[in-house]
């Protein structure tokens, strides 16, 4: 059994409560546009981290995740990209990569919205933990937290950090 956690567009910020919220995970899973690389070493710190740069990500952060992140956890196949388009309705990119091998889970970000939905079509669960940044039209900062049992997936939850903008931010001119 993993437990995982999934984070998207950090956008440069790392709310404290996604370390409380992620305590029990084994894995971190970040679906794009991390901001900067301080978030990753910040992550890699707390827990192992899987992740894809977005396309607001600069140099180094390409040079130290891939656009696209295929991999296995327990019995289940994820794959892992930024743009994504939505289910049913995939980039043309994203359709491509989804159909050169089957995925059981993918994460994406970029829409800042949070959905969890199953694609009959494709057999595959899609994941967009929506944004825990500051940075973006979503008004509340968002995460996922579940749990693969071989090729079962578990317990999943939809997690509120809070507002987009606290007094801090908004003071610190953000």
């Amino acid at each position: 059994m993993k437990r995982i956690g999934v984070l998207s567009d950090t956008h440069g910020h790392l709310d404290e409560k996604i370390f409380t919220y992620f305590k029990d995970v084994d894995e971190i899973w970040h679906g794009g546009d991390v901001g900067s690389a301080e978030v990753i070493e910040k992550l890699e710190k707390f827990k192992p981290v899987r992740g894809v740069y977005g396309n607001i990500d600069d140099s180094t952060i390409r040079n130290i995740w891939p656009k696209h992140n295929r991999f296995k956890c327990e019995e289940v196949e994820i794959l892992i990209s930024h743009i994504a388009g939505k289910p049913y309705k995939y980039s043309q990119e994203v359709f491509e990569e989804l159909n050169k091998k089957t995925a059981n889970i993918f994460v994406c970000g970029h829409s800042h919205i949070l959905l969890v939905q199953f694609d009959k079509n494709l057999n595959c669960l899609w994941l967009n933990p929506g944004a825990c940044g500051y940075k973006g039209f979503h008004k509340v900062k968002t995460l996922l937290r579940f749990e693969i049992h071989g090729k079962e997936i578990k317990n999943m939850e939809a997690i509120e950090l809070g507002p987009r903008l606290s007094g801090n931010e908004l003071y610190a001119g953000n």
